[in-house]
């Protein structure tokens, strides 16, 4: 008697909880894609699906942090735009079409395009390491972490013992490393860091009742560095061994930038706006911003993205850059699942005759989103784009290259989840020379990558389509 009432008590409530969420989920979701994909999960699953859609399903960085923001936006917002708006330095032309790009980029993080810097492209994970534990050897002020995954291991030994070398001559040393992708650092490394002197806070807490409600799975996806507000990093790269995690993908390859100049005020401040957003701390601005100085010749654009800024506009950047394409655009990212406008806009490019080549990861740490992945390349290939796939390791590097005029490099996916939901940070740079470097980097990846054949991959058997059409339902959820 039991089970029967039991069962009819899963009917009904499960087709109440369907009649109820189907409006609520239609009129918050903004994503058509990933309306439908909640609904799906919702009326297979109402229990399971409603409970996922309360912890995983509103875009909401918490409502402590929401506030936080708003307060920033108006004691601190003049004083940010002050040291990272340079009028000295935004007096840079670049290919006319381009301005449309960059007004929207400002749009949207805030931030302009600055010359003077002095940038490095390194794509040797040990390289990167040993540079930066170098600037923060020879820091005098300050020393700022912000990564995504800080890792205790071996790598993140070397940075951590940094870290505690400059604390010990006076240097204020802040890591903020997000708490899930740090998982187990901050018991471990953290704790010994923080004895040293060195202040470590975990980024977008996974307790959803210590910052009222914020979806669990929105991340702070940022990898960057800031020393003494004139030398800072950014990119793919995290701080923790080339070989972790699912290792049957192998070894990590990714890449990092090294800025010296004016565009280091702009990662300094969004490394202290995130820093105030968790700790509500405001650091004291005017001893953060030394005098700007013209280090070169580079003109590039920082630009922060993420659901704590009032806009949603990455992808629309994207479409932007490969609308203005020309001739050629490359992309490289570890997974591809784009929004229906960024398909589009690759398509019509290949349409009007752009070469469109596409370097992943052969095997990523996500089968899943691999496949996923695949679906969307096989879109890509029926329109005449090219598809590489690299077979030397996990494939972790993240860059755009247009009509080698255009560069776009940073933490950010060319994926559902780096569109509406991390905060990450990317560079537009505007230089022939770096961009021959990227071209020689992209080629580089190419050389160790094999081309998919369009006939072959057609001809793959019925079950790995299955598999793949199944992951593109739901990969607005992925």
């Amino acid at each position: 008697m039991f089970l029967v009432e039991f069962s009819l008590f899963l009917n009904l409530s499960g087709w109440v909880i369907r009649l109820v969420m189907i409006p609520v989920v239609a009129m918050r979701q903004k994503n058509s894609a990933t309306c439908l994909a909640w609904l799906a999960v919702i009326f297979v699953m109402p229990w399971l699906g409603l409970i996922t859609y309360l912890l995983l399903g509103e875009q909401s960085i918490g409502f402590l942090r929401v506030r936080r923001r708003m307060k920033r936006h108006k004691a601190f917002d003049n004083i940010h735009r002050l040291h990272a708006s340079l009028p000295e330095f935004d007096n840079v032309r670049v290919r006319q079409d381009y301005e449309i790009l960059l007004q929207q980029a400002e749009h949207h993080g805030g931030m302009p395009l600055l010359g003077g810097n002095k940038v490095m492209l390194l794509a040797d994970i040990d390289d990167v390491v040993r540079r930066l534990v170098q600037d923060i050897d020879q820091a005098k002020h300050h020393v700022h972490l912000l990564f995504y995954i800080f890792r205790d291991d071996a790598m993140g030994r070397i940075v951590g013992d940094a870290l505690v070398r400059a604390a010990g001559r006076g240097v204020r040393c802040r890591v903020l490393a997000d708490m899930v992708g740090s998982r187990g650092m901050f018991s471990g490394l953290g704790a010994i860091l923080q004895l040293h002197g060195v202040q470590v806070v975990a980024g977008l807490s996974a307790n959803p009742l210590r910052m009222r409600l914020a979806r669990l799975d929105i991340r702070n996806h940022r990898k960057l560095a800031v020393i003494d507000g004139s030398i800072a990093y950014t990119g793919s790269q995290n701080i923790v061994e080339p070989v972790f995690g699912h290792r049957k993908a192998g070894a990590w390859h990714d890449v990092m930038v090294r800025i010296e100049g004016p565009s280091a005020r702009q990662l300094q401040a969004v490394f202290l706006e995130d820093w105030y957003l968790e700790t509500g701390e405001a650091l004291d601005c005017m001893t953060l911003y030394p005098a700007a100085t013209q280090e070169g010749e580079v003109a590039l654009q920082v630009v922060p993205t993420g659901p704590d800024k009032p806009t949603e506009g990455f992808q629309d950047l994207l479409i932007l850059a490969i609308n203005f394409a020309q001739r050629k655009v490359v992309i490289t990212s570890p997974y591809f699942i784009p929004n229906e406008g960024l398909l589009t806009a690759m398509r019509l490019a290949v349409s009007r005759g752009v070469e469109v080549d596409l370097i992943l990861p052969q095997r990523s740490d996500h089968p899943l989103v691999d496949l996923a992945s695949y679906h969307y390349c096989g879109i890509l290939m029926e329109h005449g784009a090219n598809v590489y796939l690299f077979h030397e390791g996990m494939l972790h590097a993240k860059l755009l290259r247009v009509d080698d005029t255009m560069a776009m490099i940073g933490s950010a996916n060319f994926d559902i989840r780096s569109f509406y939901l991390n905060l990450e940070v990317v560079l537009f740079l505007f230089d022939q020379e770096f961009l021959y470097t990227v071209r020689q980097l992209q080629s580089d990846y190419r050389s160790r990558s094999h081309k998919v054949d369009p006939a072959t991959w057609a001809r793959r058997p019925f079950h790995r389509r299955l598999l793949e059409a199944i992951a593109k339902v739901f990969s607005p959820l992925l």
